[in-house]
């Protein structure tokens, strides 16, 4: 009799301490997802910095400056209207191309309605508008870009955007 009380309390005993066991280890995996979620959150504050220095080398005639938020790599991709860039310099190219060529005007750009969804730790989309101030016009549409996190920092690896009517 008292060999199957004991036992009983040897049980109950194991029970309690198995209940223990498995709290204090969710407690340890909750603090630990808490702390890797402090620890290593990809940055909106990061890639919002990325747009702002764009914007002001962009507003400052800086092309090359704008470009460094952009990717430098060849595996960058550039979707505007029906055409497509591919690579750093084809991009930088098509800019130059388009707003530093003798008669054009880079002019003042804005980002609004800025919106960074962070689809892992090191990928980013963003969503916005684009809007242009010009001696001839204030041109203007919607983007989305993925950002990637490279060594360097956030850039952007591919851009689509397009102009409204």
């Amino acid at each position: 009799m008292q060999n199957e009380q004991g036992r009983q309390r040897h049980g109950s005993f194991l029970v309690i301490l198995n209940h223990f066991l498995i709290t204090v280890f969710l407690a340890l995996m909750a603090a630990s997802w808490g702390h890797c979620d402090q620890k290593s959150p990809p940055s909106k504050d990061e890639i919002r910095q990325v747009l702002n220095s764009q914007v002001a080398a962009w507003n400052k005639g800086d092309l090359k400056g704008f470009m460094a938020g952009y990717w430098k790599s060849e595996k960058l991709t550039f979707f505007s209207g029906d055409k497509i860039e591919h690579g750093w310099q084809a991009t930088y190219d098509r800019y130059q191309k388009r707003y530093q060529a003798e008669g054009r005007e880079m002019g003042k750009l804005s980002f609004n309605d800025l919106d960074i969804e962070m689809i892992g730790t090191d990928t980013a989309w963003v969503r916005g508008r684009w809007k242009l101030v010009t001696s001839k016009g204030t041109p203007g549409g919607l983007f989305t870009l993925i950002f990637k996190k490279f060594p360097e920092g956030w850039r952007i690896a591919h851009d689509h955007t397009s102009a409204g009517q």
